[in-house]
Protein backbone atom coordinates (compact mmCIF):
# COMPACT_ATOMS: atom_id res chain seq x y z
CA UNK A 1 0.00 0.00 0.00
CA UNK A 2 2.63 1.94 0.89
CA UNK A 3 4.44 2.03 -2.63
CA UNK A 4 0.79 3.18 -4.35
CA UNK A 5 0.42 5.90 -1.73
CA UNK A 6 3.84 7.58 -2.08
CA UNK A 7 3.16 8.29 -5.87
CA UNK A 8 0.11 9.46 -5.55
CA UNK A 9 1.23 12.16 -2.79
CA UNK A 10 4.45 12.95 -5.09
CA UNK A 11 1.92 13.60 -7.99
CA UNK A 12 0.23 16.49 -6.23
CA UNK A 13 3.27 18.73 -5.82
CA UNK A 14 4.15 18.37 -9.48
CA UNK A 15 0.48 19.08 -10.25
CA UNK A 16 0.18 22.50 -8.56
CA UNK A 17 4.06 23.07 -10.07
CA UNK A 18 2.75 22.08 -13.62
CA UNK A 19 -0.60 24.64 -12.63
CA UNK A 20 1.52 27.56 -11.19
CA UNK A 21 4.34 27.10 -14.23
CA UNK A 22 1.02 27.44 -16.73
CA UNK A 23 0.11 30.67 -14.45
CA UNK A 24 3.32 32.80 -14.52
CA UNK A 25 4.13 31.30 -18.29
CA UNK A 26 0.39 32.37 -19.71
CA UNK A 27 -0.93 34.90 -17.51
CA UNK A 28 -3.89 36.01 -20.13
CA UNK A 29 -4.54 32.27 -20.55
CA UNK A 30 -4.89 32.22 -16.40
CA UNK A 31 -7.15 35.11 -16.57
CA UNK A 32 -9.35 33.63 -19.41
CA UNK A 33 -9.64 30.12 -17.00
CA UNK A 34 -10.14 32.02 -14.13
CA UNK A 35 -13.36 33.87 -16.17
CA UNK A 36 -14.63 30.02 -17.31
CA UNK A 37 -14.37 28.90 -13.63
CA UNK A 38 -16.47 31.41 -12.32
CA UNK A 39 -19.03 31.68 -15.54
CA UNK A 40 -18.80 27.42 -14.50
CA UNK A 41 -19.47 27.97 -11.20
CA UNK A 42 -22.23 30.20 -11.53
CA UNK A 43 -24.33 27.94 -14.04
CA UNK A 44 -23.83 24.83 -11.35
CA UNK A 45 -24.99 27.13 -8.58
CA UNK A 46 -27.47 29.59 -10.61
CA UNK A 47 -30.27 28.74 -8.05
CA UNK A 48 -28.52 29.64 -5.16
CA UNK A 49 -26.59 32.99 -7.05
CA UNK A 50 -29.33 34.28 -9.06
CA UNK A 51 -31.70 36.31 -7.07
CA UNK A 52 -34.81 35.77 -8.59
CA UNK A 53 -36.84 33.31 -10.30
CA UNK A 54 -35.51 33.42 -14.29
CA UNK A 55 -39.09 33.16 -15.65
CA UNK A 56 -41.12 35.02 -13.10
CA UNK A 57 -43.25 37.97 -14.69
CA UNK A 58 -43.46 41.22 -13.06
CA UNK A 59 -45.42 43.80 -14.74
CA UNK A 60 -44.65 46.30 -12.10
CA UNK A 61 -41.24 46.41 -12.66
CA UNK A 62 -41.05 46.33 -16.89
CA UNK A 63 -38.12 48.31 -18.26
CA UNK A 64 -36.94 48.83 -14.78
CA UNK A 65 -33.33 50.38 -15.35
CA UNK A 66 -30.10 49.09 -13.60
CA UNK A 67 -30.65 49.15 -9.46
CA UNK A 68 -30.09 48.17 -6.12
CA UNK A 69 -33.14 45.54 -6.30
CA UNK A 70 -32.15 44.85 -10.20
CA UNK A 71 -28.44 45.14 -11.00
CA UNK A 72 -28.98 44.67 -14.73
CA UNK A 73 -32.48 46.18 -14.73
CA UNK A 74 -35.46 44.25 -15.93
CA UNK A 75 -36.77 43.06 -19.44
CA UNK A 76 -40.24 43.98 -21.41
CA UNK A 77 -41.94 41.06 -18.75
CA UNK A 78 -40.21 42.66 -15.84
CA UNK A 79 -37.88 39.76 -15.41
CA UNK A 80 -34.54 39.88 -13.36
CA UNK A 81 -31.70 40.13 -16.60
CA UNK A 82 -29.00 39.72 -14.23
CA UNK A 83 -30.95 36.18 -12.97
CA UNK A 84 -31.12 35.29 -16.86
CA UNK A 85 -27.84 35.88 -17.93
CA UNK A 86 -27.15 33.73 -14.86
CA UNK A 87 -29.33 31.33 -15.76
CA UNK A 88 -28.19 32.16 -19.71
CA UNK A 89 -24.72 30.90 -18.61
CA UNK A 90 -25.63 27.15 -17.75
CA UNK A 91 -27.60 27.21 -21.14
CA UNK A 92 -24.63 28.91 -23.62
CA UNK A 93 -22.19 25.96 -21.42
CA UNK A 94 -23.87 23.01 -21.35
CA UNK A 95 -24.28 22.90 -25.23
CA UNK A 96 -21.18 24.69 -26.00
CA UNK A 97 -19.18 21.91 -23.99
CA UNK A 98 -21.33 18.77 -25.56
CA UNK A 99 -21.37 20.05 -28.55
CA UNK A 100 -17.81 20.85 -28.72
CA UNK A 101 -17.22 17.29 -27.33
CA UNK A 102 -19.27 15.66 -29.46
CA UNK A 103 -17.61 17.50 -32.49
CA UNK A 104 -14.07 17.24 -31.41
CA UNK A 105 -13.97 13.42 -30.36
CA UNK A 106 -16.20 12.34 -33.54
CA UNK A 107 -13.49 14.42 -35.88
CA UNK A 108 -10.71 13.12 -34.06
CA UNK A 109 -11.37 9.66 -34.48
CA UNK A 110 -12.37 10.40 -38.58
CA UNK A 111 -9.02 12.12 -38.63
CA UNK A 112 -7.06 9.78 -36.81
CA UNK A 113 -8.88 6.92 -39.17
CA UNK A 114 -8.32 8.39 -42.07
CA UNK A 115 -4.30 9.01 -41.29
CA UNK A 116 -4.30 5.57 -40.60
CA UNK A 117 -5.75 3.43 -43.47
CA UNK A 118 -4.47 6.66 -46.04
CA UNK A 119 -5.11 5.46 -49.74
CA UNK A 120 -8.74 5.55 -51.45
CA UNK A 121 -10.06 5.40 -47.50
CA UNK A 122 -8.09 8.56 -47.10
CA UNK A 123 -9.24 10.39 -50.35
CA UNK A 124 -12.84 9.99 -49.46
CA UNK A 125 -12.35 11.05 -46.16
CA UNK A 126 -10.73 14.37 -47.48
CA UNK A 127 -12.97 14.84 -50.10
CA UNK A 128 -15.87 14.45 -47.80
CA UNK A 129 -14.30 16.85 -45.10
CA UNK A 130 -13.88 19.32 -48.12
CA UNK A 131 -17.27 19.29 -49.16
CA UNK A 132 -18.50 20.26 -45.79
CA UNK A 133 -15.54 22.77 -45.35
CA UNK A 134 -17.24 24.34 -48.48
CA UNK A 135 -20.23 25.46 -46.39
CA UNK A 136 -19.85 28.83 -43.78
CA UNK A 137 -20.29 27.51 -40.54
CA UNK A 138 -23.59 29.27 -39.64
CA UNK A 139 -24.81 28.25 -42.55
CA UNK A 140 -24.22 24.76 -42.19
CA UNK A 141 -25.71 24.67 -39.13
CA UNK A 142 -28.66 26.46 -40.21
CA UNK A 143 -29.25 23.50 -42.86
CA UNK A 144 -28.95 21.00 -40.45
CA UNK A 145 -31.35 22.72 -37.65
CA UNK A 146 -33.64 23.23 -40.70
CA UNK A 147 -33.49 19.44 -41.79
CA UNK A 148 -33.67 18.00 -38.07
CA UNK A 149 -36.20 20.01 -35.91
CA UNK A 150 -36.28 20.30 -32.68
CA UNK A 151 -35.72 16.69 -30.78
CA UNK A 152 -35.60 17.58 -26.87
CA UNK A 153 -34.51 15.09 -24.06
CA UNK A 154 -34.19 16.32 -20.66
CA UNK A 155 -34.99 19.56 -21.80
CA UNK A 156 -32.11 19.87 -24.07
CA UNK A 157 -32.33 19.91 -27.58
CA UNK A 158 -30.18 17.28 -29.08
CA UNK A 159 -30.76 17.95 -32.92
CA UNK A 160 -29.41 22.14 -31.96
CA UNK A 161 -26.37 20.13 -30.03
CA UNK A 162 -25.73 17.81 -33.23
CA UNK A 163 -26.39 21.01 -35.37
CA UNK A 164 -23.61 22.98 -34.15
CA UNK A 165 -21.32 20.01 -33.72
CA UNK A 166 -21.51 18.95 -37.38
CA UNK A 167 -19.17 22.05 -38.70
CA UNK A 168 -16.77 21.69 -36.28
CA UNK A 169 -15.95 17.89 -37.59
CA UNK A 170 -14.37 18.50 -40.53
CA UNK A 171 -12.11 20.88 -39.14
CA UNK A 172 -10.65 18.84 -36.14
CA UNK A 173 -10.56 15.71 -38.62
CA UNK A 174 -8.18 17.78 -40.70
CA UNK A 175 -5.88 19.26 -37.92
CA UNK A 176 -5.55 15.68 -36.02
CA UNK A 177 -5.14 14.16 -39.67
CA UNK A 178 -1.91 15.91 -39.93
CA UNK A 179 -0.57 15.18 -36.64
CA UNK A 180 -1.79 11.35 -36.50
CA UNK A 181 0.45 10.97 -40.44
CA UNK A 182 3.35 11.17 -38.48
CA UNK A 183 1.98 9.04 -35.87
CA UNK A 184 1.20 6.35 -38.43
CA UNK A 185 5.27 5.94 -39.50
CA UNK A 186 6.95 5.27 -35.77
CA UNK A 187 7.76 1.59 -35.17
CA UNK A 188 5.62 0.98 -32.32
CA UNK A 189 2.67 1.16 -34.94
CA UNK A 190 4.46 -1.19 -37.15
CA UNK A 191 5.08 -3.26 -34.04
CA UNK A 192 1.65 -3.21 -33.47
CA UNK A 193 0.44 -4.75 -36.62
CA UNK A 194 3.41 -7.70 -36.09
CA UNK A 195 1.57 -8.80 -33.43
CA UNK A 196 -1.73 -8.56 -35.27
CA UNK A 197 -3.52 -5.91 -33.63
CA UNK A 198 -6.38 -4.86 -35.04
CA UNK A 199 -7.26 -1.74 -36.75
CA UNK A 200 -9.45 -0.80 -34.37
CA UNK A 201 -7.59 -1.41 -31.26
CA UNK A 202 -4.03 0.27 -33.08
CA UNK A 203 -6.38 3.62 -34.15
CA UNK A 204 -7.90 3.83 -30.42
CA UNK A 205 -5.36 2.51 -28.06
CA UNK A 206 -2.59 3.55 -30.20
CA UNK A 207 -2.90 6.44 -32.35
CA UNK A 208 -5.51 8.28 -30.72
CA UNK A 209 -4.46 8.71 -26.98
CA UNK A 210 -1.08 10.61 -28.68
CA UNK A 211 -3.27 13.15 -30.64
CA UNK A 212 -4.56 14.49 -27.35
CA UNK A 213 -2.57 17.86 -27.74
CA UNK A 214 -4.16 19.25 -30.45
CA UNK A 215 -7.34 17.48 -29.66
CA UNK A 216 -7.57 19.65 -26.41
CA UNK A 217 -6.42 22.60 -28.31
CA UNK A 218 -9.13 22.32 -30.59
CA UNK A 219 -11.65 21.19 -28.00
CA UNK A 220 -11.24 24.15 -26.13
CA UNK A 221 -11.34 26.74 -29.02
CA UNK A 222 -14.35 24.96 -30.31
CA UNK A 223 -16.32 25.77 -27.07
CA UNK A 224 -16.09 29.51 -27.68
CA UNK A 225 -17.30 29.02 -31.43
CA UNK A 226 -20.18 26.67 -30.04
CA UNK A 227 -21.54 29.36 -27.57
CA UNK A 228 -21.10 31.84 -30.64
CA UNK A 229 -23.03 29.76 -32.93
CA UNK A 230 -25.63 28.76 -30.10
CA UNK A 231 -26.14 32.28 -29.54
CA UNK A 232 -26.41 32.98 -32.88
CA UNK A 233 -29.17 30.32 -33.74
CA UNK A 234 -31.81 31.61 -31.03
CA UNK A 235 -31.58 35.16 -32.01
CA UNK A 236 -33.03 33.91 -35.06
CA UNK A 237 -35.37 31.94 -33.53
CA UNK A 238 -33.94 28.18 -34.59
CA UNK A 239 -31.57 27.23 -31.31
CA UNK A 240 -33.48 27.72 -27.64
CA UNK A 241 -36.98 28.93 -27.40
CA UNK A 242 -38.64 30.44 -24.57
CA UNK A 243 -39.03 30.68 -21.66
CA UNK A 244 -35.29 29.13 -21.51
CA UNK A 245 -32.78 31.81 -20.84
CA UNK A 246 -30.03 31.77 -23.29
CA UNK A 247 -28.03 34.89 -24.04
CA UNK A 248 -28.80 34.99 -28.01
CA UNK A 249 -32.53 34.76 -27.24
CA UNK A 250 -32.21 37.69 -24.75
CA UNK A 251 -30.77 39.69 -28.02
CA UNK A 252 -33.83 38.88 -30.31
CA UNK A 253 -37.42 39.36 -29.83
CA UNK A 254 -38.79 42.79 -28.06
CA UNK A 255 -34.96 43.04 -27.03
CA UNK A 256 -34.65 44.89 -30.23
CA UNK A 257 -37.44 47.02 -30.10
CA UNK A 258 -36.92 48.67 -26.85
CA UNK A 259 -33.01 49.20 -27.32
CA UNK A 260 -33.39 52.70 -27.05
CA UNK A 261 -35.41 53.16 -23.55
CA UNK A 262 -33.94 49.95 -22.18
CA UNK A 263 -30.29 49.70 -23.67
CA UNK A 264 -29.45 47.48 -20.61
CA UNK A 265 -31.93 44.31 -22.55
CA UNK A 266 -29.39 43.89 -25.11
CA UNK A 267 -25.70 45.20 -23.37
CA UNK A 268 -25.21 42.94 -20.44
CA UNK A 269 -26.84 39.63 -22.77
CA UNK A 270 -24.09 40.95 -25.19
CA UNK A 271 -20.99 41.35 -22.89
CA UNK A 272 -21.87 37.71 -21.48
CA UNK A 273 -21.32 36.54 -24.66
CA UNK A 274 -18.07 38.46 -25.69
CA UNK A 275 -16.64 37.64 -22.18
CA UNK A 276 -17.73 34.14 -22.21
CA UNK A 277 -15.88 34.17 -26.42
CA UNK A 278 -13.17 35.80 -25.07
CA UNK A 279 -12.07 33.68 -22.07
CA UNK A 280 -11.99 30.14 -24.19
CA UNK A 281 -10.02 32.01 -26.80
CA UNK A 282 -7.49 33.12 -24.49
CA UNK A 283 -7.08 29.91 -22.63
CA UNK A 284 -7.15 27.98 -25.85
CA UNK A 285 -4.30 30.05 -27.49
CA UNK A 286 -2.26 30.52 -24.46
CA UNK A 287 -2.82 26.06 -24.35
CA UNK A 288 -2.04 25.91 -27.32
CA UNK A 289 1.35 28.00 -26.54
CA UNK A 290 1.86 26.03 -23.96
CA UNK A 291 1.38 22.18 -25.41
CA UNK A 292 3.52 22.98 -28.64
CA UNK A 293 6.96 22.73 -28.25
CA UNK A 294 7.35 25.11 -31.30
CA UNK A 295 6.23 28.08 -29.19
CA UNK A 296 8.57 27.26 -26.15
CA UNK A 297 11.33 29.62 -26.28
Amino acid sequence: MADVAIPAAAARPRRRNALLAFCIAQPLGAAGAIAIIVMGAAAIFAERVAPYDPVAIDFGAMLAGPTVDHWFGTDAFGRDILTRVIYGARTALAIGFLSSFLGCTVGAVVGVASAYFGGRTDMVIQRIMDILLSFPIIVLALVVVAMLGRFLVLGVDLNLILAIAIPMLPRVARVVRSSALSIRELPYIDAARVQGFGHARIIFRHMVPNVAAPYLIMFTASIAQAILLEASLSFLGLGVTEPTPAWGLMLSGNASDFYREAPWMILFPGLAISVAVFAFNLFGDSLRDWLDPKFKV
